[in-house]
Order: structure tokens, then C-alpha cells, then sequence
């Protein structure tokens, strides 16, 4: 049985000539690389859990290889909350944004993190598929080559045997469905599979999912980060979070996220929570922070003057105005976890935590 690996290209939300020559140019030049099937799909964060492209990726059981224009990081969790999961793949291709912090604040904030007590993180409860999962951010490079390449180096030291499934599609594409594959138009659904003259390898396969989609908000959890503290399910007022029949907090509601409101993920204590469209890095799914550490969470967030716990009280009152609810500022779901912190660590948002905390609200 060949082993071959699936190339998943999630497809930018922008019409960005640019961006979209390059999503191009990667899959025409891998339909004649051996070993590999290529699926297109629309933008993987406005994916719904019962579309056909979230049931491709589902059916999708080797090794894969998925490129879109998110933090790689947010592309493993959004695959995760859709039940596509296996053990993180390792890419040589970063995007700038997305790397670690200096080699000197690295080292202090390990320092500081041995003396904290060892957390249990949820995805260490879990079971994991033997097969790897690389994420790739298209904006690292320019170069298709560079992509193309990194594929090269993946599938050849991949050593995963995949079952073959039988395929729903079969033949040479019609020049009308070519023009559509290199050319496509919104709300139109069409799937493609284009034989390539090829000895050393079965013919590649090109698949591509046209759902009708549209832009989306909502949370996306780190379960590597996650200690399920429960945190974010009291401070959120519009019924995202819920738990499952393990107690696990989980993204119930999606659609009920307010547009652009990333508060929940400012309180979270171990940056677990991803809103991988937000013009910030660290709550965009940028694996620059480590979660845990101690670290100056307005730098993190890029709000020198702003407290992150205060921007988020002000989000949430201003989400909850918009929804023709009452303001709640600090009277409902602050976390407590500032007043376990020793005294010499201590500033103005601990004094504030204790002043609502001796209210007993």
C-alpha cells in the first residue's frame, strides 16, 4: 500500500492578486509531486462543523499538510475543535510574527515559571492518532518555492501509511471545470481531480470544496494551554462556552460570540484562547507566549496603556450594551487567581481584585 500524504490549502479570505497567485502557483506545481493529494478549501475559520470541507478534512486519515493564512498554532486548534486531530507536525517555515521572544526574556520567564506548580493541561488527558498534522503559514514566505520544498522535506521523511480511500472522483477535468478551478466564483461547488503522467507514484489528486461560507467569530482553545480553570465560561455573558459530559470547557455556542470582542481571551491565564482573526499576535495564535509564564500582559497584548483585565471588562460592557443588556463592569466573573500571588509581586489590578473580592458580590 503507497503512503501518501494529503496537502490541504485553505483558501484566504482576501482577493488579493497576490495572495491568490500564490495559492495557485503551490497547487498547480504539486499536482506532479509523487505521494501527494491536494485539497482546496475555503477559508478553514469560516468552516462549519457539518460542511463538506470540514468532512473532507475529517475523512482525511494519513499524515497532512494544511497551508492557510493564519498563525500556525490557530490552523491546529480550529482543525482540533473540529475533531481533526494528531501529534503536531514540525515545519521549518515561521512567519516573523510567530516567533519566540528574545533568548534573555526567554530565559528569565523560565525561571520564573519553575517556581509555579506543574499544571495539568487537558490535551495531556487526550488520545492522540498516530499520524502528524504540519501547519504552514503562507504569509512566511513569498516564494512558492519555499513551500513547495518544505512539502518535499515533510513527505519524504514521513514514514506514515495511510489507508487509501476509494475516491468519488475519477478522470481528466473538463477544460469548463479547469476554468473554474483557476477562475472561481463564490457559492459555486465543483470538485476536480487531474491525472498527472507520473511512474514513480500513483497520479496525484486535486480536490476542490467550494462551500458557500461567510466570515466568522468566535473563540478557538489551546487545549495545550488549557487547565480548564473555567475562567473564560464565567466571564463570558452571551453562552459560548460550555462543557461536555467530561467537564471539559469546550465551544459550545460559536455564533453566539459578539463580532470582534476578544475579551475572554485577556482573562484567560494561560493564553489558551485564540481568536485567530484579531490584529494582535498573542490573541491571534501566535506562539510567542507560552502560557503560565509571568510576563507584562499589557506589552502581551499590545495595550501599554491599557490593563488587559480592564480592556476586557470594557469589551464585554460594550458588547453587552449592544445586545440592550446592562453593563456588569467588575461585578461578574473576575478571576480571583491575582490574590495567590506573593505580596512583593504585587500592583494596582491586585488591589483592585481584593476590593471587589471583600464585596463577597
Amino acid at each position: 500500500m503507497p503512503s501518501r500524504t494529503t496537502v490541504v490549502l485553505s483558501q484566504g479570505q482576501s482577493l488579493n492578486p497576490a495572495k491568490r497567485g500564490l495559492e495557485e502557483e503551490i497547487v498547480a506545481r504539486l499536482l506532479g509531486e509523487p505521494g501527494v493529494d491536494v485539497t482546496v478549501i475555503p477559508h478553514l475559520y469560516n468552516l462549519q462543523s457539518d460542511g463538506t470541507g470540514v468532512l473532507c478534512l475529517q475523512g482525511i486519515t494519513g499524515d497532512m499538510i494544511i497551508f492557510s493564512w493564519l498563525f500556525p498554532r490557530a490552523t491546529r486548534w480550529i482543525l482540533d475543535r473540529h475533531g481533526v486531530h494528531g501529534h503536531e507536525g514540525t515545519t521549518l517555515l515561521s512567519a516573523e510574527d510567530d516567533s519566540d521572544d528574545d533568548d534573555e526574556e526567554t530565559d528569565e520567564q523560565d525561571s520564573d515559571a519553575a517556581d509555579e506548580d506543574v499544571k495539568q493541561r487537558v490535551f495531556e488527558t487526550r488520545t492522540v492518532p498516530d499520524r502528524h498534522i504540519y501547519c504552514l503559514d503562507l504569509r512566511a514566505r513569498e516564494s512558492a518555492q519555499d513551500y513547495i520544498d518544505e512539502v518535499k522535506r515533510i513527505v519524504t521523511e514521513s514514514r506514515t501509511s495511510i489507508v487509501e480511500l476509494t475516491s468519488w472522483i475519477g478522470g481528466t477535468p473538463r477544460p469548463d471545470q479547469m476554468e473554474r478551478y483557476l477562475n472561481p466564483s463564490s457559492g459555486t461547488t465543483d470538485t476536480l481531480d487531474v491525472a498527472t503522467d507520473t511512474s514513480a507514484a500513483p497520479p496525484a489528486e486535486v480536490v476542490r470544496l467550494e462551500d458557500e461560507v461567510s466570515r466568522r467569530w468566535y473563540p478557538v482553545i489551546d487545549y495545550s494551554r488549557c487547565t480548564n480553570c473555567m475562567e473564560c465560561i464565567d466571564f463570558c455573558l452571551f453562552g459560548v462556552y460550555g462543557v461536555d459530559n467530561l467537564e471539559t470547557i469546550l465551544v459550545e455556542q460559536p455564533d453566539n460570540c459578539r463580532k470582534g470582542c476578544p475579551a475572554c481571551s485577556r482573562v484567560c491565564p494561560e493564553n489558551a484562547i485564540i481568536f485567530p482573526q484579531h490584529k494582535t499576535p498573542a490573541i491571534a495564535g501566535s506562539a510567542g507566549v507560552v502560557g503560565g509564564l509571568k510576563i507584562d500582559l499589557s506589552k502581551l497584548f499590545g495595550q501599554p496603556d491599557e490593563d488587559p483585565l480592564n480592556a476586557a471588562v470594557r469589551e464585554r460592557d460594550e458588547q453587552l450594551m449592544l445586545a440592550g443588556r446592562d453593563a456588569v463592569g467588575t461585578s461578574t466573573g473576575i478571576p480571583r487567581r491575582q490574590t495567590e500571588k506573593p505580596e512583593a509581586a504585587r500592583n494596582e489590578l491586585d488591589d483592585l481584585i481584593d476590593s471587589v473580592d471583600a464585596l463577597d458580590l
